[in-house]
C-alpha cells in the first residue's frame, strides 16, 4: 500500500489540505501537484479574470495526465466554505473566484479551466469568441489561418487577439462592451465571416460542422459560442504532453509561425512579466457596422 502524503496552506486566511504533493501531473514536462499549484498561484490574478462570475468546468485527472480523466460541472463534494458557486439548469457549478478556490480545485487534480461565455448575472456575451478547429492534429497552416480571420476582421473594422486553445486550434476573441450585444447577434456576424472565409479560402477554411466531412480544412466555429456553452478560458493549463497554456499572442508571434508547444507552465511566467494580458490591451469592439449590413 502506497504511502499518502499530505499537509496544509494557509491562504487568504483559509486553510488548504493539499494532497500527495510530490505526485507528478505531467510527466514529460516533469510538473508535480506542488509546482503545479505553485504555477497556478502566477496564473491565478489573469485566469480567474476569465473565470468569475462564470459557470466552471474543469477537467480532472487524478493520476496525471497519462491517467483517466473526467469533466467536473457540478461543484465537488465536501465543499468548503469559502468556494463561491452558482447554479444554471439544475447544475450548481463553482464561481472561481478566489486564489483559495483555485488552489482547492488544483489540488483535486483539475488541470483545465473551462469558462462561460456569460455571466452567472445574466444571458448575454461577456465577449465574442471565434474558434479554429483544425480537423488533423498536426496543422501547420493554423498560425496562417489565424492570421487571415484577423485580417479579415480587421477589414471590418474589428479589431481582434489570438490566443492558443491550448490544444491543437487558435481563437480569435474580440472584445466587447457587456450587454450591448445577444448571442443571436454573435452568430450571425459569426456565419458572416465563416462563410465569406469558406468562399475566399476554400481550400483552407470550412464551415462543415461534422468533422468527418471536413477533410483537411479548418473548421471556422461560430456556433460554439452561445449560452452554456464553455471554452478554454485564457490563461488555462492544458493536459497535453508539454504542459501548454491557453495564451494570448501578439499577431507578430503569427507571422512568425510560432508554436502552440512553445507556450507552457514553464514559460508563462517570463511571458506574463514581459507583457501582461495582450488582451486587455483592446478597448471593446463595436459590430454595428456589419451588423447593419446583415439586418
Amino acid at each position: 500500500m502506497g504511502v499518502s502524503i499530505k499537509g496544509t496552506v494557509l491562504i487568504e486566511g483559509h486553510e488548504i489540505t493539499v494532497t500527495n504533493p510530490e505526485k507528478v501531473l505531467w510527466p514529460k514536462a516533469g510538473i508535480t501537484k506542488l509546482e503545479y499549484l505553485q504555477k497556478l498561484t502566477i496564473l491565478a490574478p489573469y485566469l480567474l479574470h476569465y473565470c468569475k462570475n462564470r459557470y466552471l468546468t474543469t477537467i480532472r485527472f487524478p493520476n496525471g495526465i497519462e491517467g483517466k480523466s473526467f469533466y467536473q460541472k457540478a461543484v465537488p463534494k465536501p465543499t468548503p466554505s469559502f468556494v463561491h458557486t452558482a447554479t444554471l439548469q439544475g447544475i450548481t457549478y463553482v464561481n472561481l473566484d478566489s486564489l483559495p478556490t483555485l488552489i482547492w480545485l488544483g489540488n483535486l487534480a483539475c488541470l483545465e479551466f473551462h469558462s462561460s461565455f456569460h455571466y452567472t448575472t445574466d444571458d448575454l456575451p461577456a465577449e465574442w469568441i471565434v474558434d479554429l478547429d483544425p480537423s488533423v492534429e498536426v496543422e501547420p497552416r493554423i498560425m496562417h489561418a489565424a492570421l487571415l480571420v484577423g485580417e479579415a476582421l480587421s477589414t471590418m473594422g474589428i479589431e481582434s487577439i489570438p490566443k492558443t486553445s491550448g490544444a491543437t486550434g487558435i481563437q480569435i476573441v474580440i472584445p466587447i462592451q457587456h450587454g450591448q450585444y445577444t448571442f443571436e447577434q454573435l452568430r450571425l456576424v459569426g456565419h458572416f465571416l465563416g462563410n465569406y472565409l469558406t468562399k475566399k479560402y476554400p481550400d483552407l477554411f470550412t464551415i462543415e460542422r461534422l468533422k468527418k466531412n471536413r477533410g483537411n480544412l479548418i473548421y471556422v466555429d461560430y456556433l460554439q459560442h452561445w449560452q452554456g456553452k464553455t471554452m478554454s478560458a485564457p490563461y488555462t493549463p492544458r493536459a497535453r504532453t508539454c504542459a501548454t497554456v491557453s495564451t494570448p499572442l501578439r499577431w507578430e508571434e503569427l507571422q512568425n509561425n510560432c508554436r502552440i508547444e512553445d507556450f507552457t507552465l514553464h514559460t508563462i511566467e517570463q511571458r506574463l512579466a514581459e507583457y501582461g494580458d495582450l488582451i486587455q490591451r483592446i478597448e471593446p469592439q463595436s459590430l454595428e457596422a456589419v451588423l447593419s449590413i446583415l439586418h
